[in-house]
């Protein structure tokens, strides 16, 4: 093999080049040549089952037919690819179909704004849309929750391992604790705990002495994604919308990882039957190509001309495949057949879980779930379940890896194995993983039980 297209040849100039912020080749150490749907292959033509695809960002797999056809043609069609926050052909087809996904109640009371590339901008603008209509400076966030890596957006996100160098984040971030099932922050767990975050969540923002003023917004994932696969209950999401409308407070869903059909409906938060007043997209939405976007409540529309941008709010190719992904993903159809692969899937890991000891919950909704490793004879926590283990998740991710299958880890201590699949996985590919990763984990769970 010419040494000039091997993996350790790219590896190794990539540590010479990119920065140390660099991240997934730390636990892939590969360079990728081509990928086709759920499959990706490297440049030294081994083949890798991807259960991954761009942390959700990859709804339809790689390299989608329909949706490179749809790029194919505006890039031949000598189309404006950069555009600013000018209209188009392609953006008007884009917006029409954004519209059409959305819940009856919003569709003709939103607005639209277009976003620099990333989730975290999506975040910004909308705490920057929230602050500017109500005049009020201080934000609720959730214990767990992820909202990007922007210096705003960072404030907003539980992960202290990411914050811990970083100083004078933006102040008013006030957290609230999140329903957590297996790790319940008041040790209920199950409704009770549910009621007990509801409860706390109302008090805080209603008693005149609890300190907490009235926030310009309330930001929630309605499921937490790297906070570890946690859904937020039904009645939680019921408490939270029903409080912040009482007091007026507009409430933020992000669903930039668990929307665009990964739970099962287009949206995560529609399963609760609320209306927030914003919500972000980003990942899946520009089907494979950066865009992010935030839909919010016209009474909201306060700014002015330029009081957000971004330099490639116009990407023309996003639209172009994000059109065709939004118009897939949410037939009924297509849902349906997401709640059921991951209905599957969920099964087939429930059933692993009952067979080791290294397994201590399973949850999550769809194809959006989570497997959260446990050390069975370490400490335990209030509710009695062993502490969480990033060492057993790393193990099982590597051995994962090197059975050719890429997941990625995510939750408390990097103990949360994920499942981010393309939303049209085949059933062929679902029992592949499923066979590699319960070998991954028998294997490892042997090693923990000598």
């Amino acid at each position: 093999m010419n040494m000039t297209q091997t993996n350790e040849y790219f590896i190794s100039r990539q540590n010479d080049f990119e920065s140390s912020a660099r991240s997934y080749p730390r636990k892939f150490p590969f360079a990728l040549k081509k990928a086709k749907g759920s499959w990706v292959e490297d440049v030294e033509g081994n083949k890798y089952l991807d259960f991954l695809c761009g942390a959700g960002t990859l709804a339809l797999g790689h390299n989608d037919d329909e949706v490179a056809k749809a790029m194919m043609e505006l890039i031949s069609s000598d189309a404006p690819l950069h555009t600013l926050d000018l209209t188009t052909p392609a953006k008007d087809r884009f917006v029409e179909t954004v519209l059409s996904v959305l819940p009856a109640e919003m569709k003709d009371n939103v607005k639209i704004q277009f976003c620099s590339p990333s989730g975290t901008d999506a975040t910004d603008a909308a705490i920057k849309l929230c602050k500017t209509a109500t005049g009020r400076g201080s934000v609720i966030a959730f214990s767990g929750g992820y909202h990007g890596m922007g210096h705003g957006a960072l404030s907003l996100t539980g992960n202290l391992n990411a914050k811990a160098k970083v100083q004078n984040l933006m102040p008013g971030v006030q957290f609230m604790p999140y329903p957590y099932s297996y790790r319940c922050p008041f040790g209920l767990g199950g409704e009770a705990g549910a009621k007990a975050c509801a409860s706390y969540f109302e008090r805080m923002l209603k008693d005149p002495e609890s300190g907490v003023t009235l926030p310009a917004a309330v930001i929630i994932e309605p499921i937490q994604g790297e906070g570890g696969v946690i859904p937020a209950p039904e009645s939680f999401l019921q408490a939270v919308r029903r409080v912040t409308k009482e007091l007026g407070i507009p409430l933020i869903v992000d669903e930039i990882q668990c929307g665009t059909g990964r739970s099962g409906d287009f949206f995560a938060f529609q399963k609760s039957g609320i209306i927030p007043d914003v919500i972000l997209m980003s990942k899946a939405i520009g089907g494979s190509q950066p865009m992010s976007i935030v839909v919010y409540d016209k009474s909201l529309d306060k700014w002015t001309a330029g009081a957000h941008a971004g330099t490639f709010r116009g990407n023309q190719l996003a639209m172009a495949a994000g059109t065709v992904v939004m118009r897939r993903v949410s037939s009924p159809e297509f849902l349906a057949d997401v709640r059921k692969k991951g209905d599957y899937l969920k099964q087939a890991l429930e059933r692993l879980k009952s067979e080791v000891s290294i397994i201590g919950d399973v949850r999550g909704r769809g194809l959006m779930l989570g497997v959260e490793f446990i050390d069975p004879d370490g400490p335990r926590d209030i509710m009695g379940n062993p502490e969480p283990s990033g060492t057993i998740a790393a193990a099982i991710q590597r051995e994962c890896f090197e059975n050719h299958l890429i997941m990625e880890k995510g939750g408390r201590n990097g103990s949360v194995m994920r499942c981010l699949c393309a939303l049209n996985v085949s059933m062929d590919d679902i029992d592949a993983m499923i066979g590699i990763f319960s070998a991954a984990v028998r294997k490892v769970n042997a090693e923990y039980s000598r």
